[in-house]
């Protein structure tokens, strides 16, 4: 039996109020949105050039993402031809508390290559060769683009941004760990090493530290990558302290006990 090639890129997002339509769920064009810019990363990590999207099939819609809800990204390369690939992207949305998971949307992106003049007329893409090694159990990663309306007056990542990329990152992995919601109570330490440039996939890697009584420690790497390159470089570390709140928003146990068999 074949198994599915690992994802080769992620993107994670939280479903906000502004991203829904009337029925209080993401609104399909925000979806495929997401969708294609995570096929384009896909594509970008395997070929290193210029890529736009051709088409799309077999876009079907199976459950929809509620407010408040973590949607993950998967693509993963299918078929490389000679300047075109194909992507199949999953969408999938979880719940914080429970952890439920489903999948909610499943599409097909079929990308095609710009090398430009500096490439010979024979040049083609690749092949695909073997398949993305899988994500870490203890590592949450998650990647994106950095686009015009994210860069300062020097063309690079503004420094709120990358907090926020990066409270992200903190924010979906001690809520997974946790079945709870969880809110950022401190940043410990922000080191900004290295400028992220206008264009280039940022991804952050995020990892538990240690679990207290109600808090979460939480280190984040957040990468810069070159789409043409590849070359990554260590942009921004960080140290978030996430706390377990209830309903009322106090904090409550960060791990939840499991509930005691029935006699």
């Amino acid at each position: 039996m074949a198994h599915a090639p690992a994802p080769i890129a992620t993107l994670l997002e939280i479903v906000f109020p502004g991203d829904t339509n009337h029925h209080g769920t993401l609104f399909g064009g925000a979806g495929l949105a997401y969708m294609d810019r995570i096929a384009f990363i896909a594509a970008s990590r395997h070929g290193r050039v210029p890529f736009v999207t051709a088409s799309c099939e077999n876009v079907s819609f199976h459950k929809p993402a509620h407010v408040g809800e973590i949607v993950s990204f998967d693509a993963s390369i299918r078929e490389v031809r000679r300047r075109s690939l194909t992507v199949e992207v999953k969408m999938a949305a979880q719940t914080i508390l429970g952890g439920e998971r489903h999948l909610c949307t499943a599409g097909v992106f079929h990308m095609v290559a710009l090398p430009g003049e500096g490439k010979a007329a024979g040049w083609s893409l690749p092949p695909l060769t073997e398949k993305a090694a899988p994500a870490r159990p203890d590592e949450l990663c998650m990647a994106d683009i950095v686009f015009a309306d994210q860069v300062n007056g020097n063309g690079a990542l503004f420094g709120g941004h990358a907090l926020a990329f990066m409270t992200k990152a903190a924010f979906i992995s001690a809520s997974r760990l946790s079945g709870r919601l969880t809110v950022l109570a401190a940043t410990r330490q922000i080191d900004f090493h290295h400028p992220v440039a206008l264009g280039a996939i940022v991804e952050a890697m995020a990892r538990i530290a240690s679990v207290g009584r109600s808090s979460i420690h939480v280190e984040v790497d957040l990468w810069s990558e070159c789409l043409l390159t590849g070359e990554r470089q260590l942009a921004a570390k960080g140290q978030f302290v996430m706390v377990a709140v209830d309903a009322s928003h106090r904090p409550v146990a960060a791990r939840q006990e499991p509930s005691a068999p029935e006699s």
